[in-house]
């Protein structure tokens, strides 16, 4: 790690996320899908590198999963986990998408705290799986 990389680890690891490091754009997303994937039992991170725009996050579940009752629910939580733990453990100048899995509903809290610890610790060895590529979107 150079001395620049140190100082910006250093910098990001004191710093607490807050709601202005949302990822809110479908590209951004699409974007975050093509990097690093960390599988887990409650959800998957996807981490991807976004050229010096800081620490963001993004949440998503799909329909797939409950009601929107239960998909908020999740998203709250979630964003709890992320919160607490990515301003000292993320990886700084990256995008961090936490993408929630059925099994993440009723899982324990702390269960979800160490597997984000784990999967954000697998994501800076650059351990996990490579992109996908993306599909191609239909019309209608």
């Amino acid at each position: 790690m150079s001395v620049a990389e140190a100082t910006a680890h250093a910098r990001s690891a004191d710093r607490r996320i807050t709601s202005h490091d949302v990822l809110t754009r479908r590209a951004d997303f699409l974007a975050a899908n093509r990097g690093l994937r960390v599988p887990t039992p409650g959800f998957v991170l996807l981490v991807r590198p976004n050229e010096g725009q800081g620490m963001r996050y993004g949440i998503t579940v799909t329909k797939k999963i409950g009601n929107a009752v239960v998909r908020n629910r999740m998203k709250r939580r979630l964003r709890e986990l992320l919160w607490a733990q990515l301003g000292t453990q993320g990886l700084p100048d990256h995008d961090h998408v936490l993408i929630g899995r059925e099994s993440g509903i009723e899982r324990d809290f702390t269960k979800l705290s160490s597997e984000l610890t784990s999967a954000l610790a697998r994501a800076a060895r650059g351990e996990g799986q490579r992109g996908r590529p993306p599909r191609g979107r239909r019309r209608r």
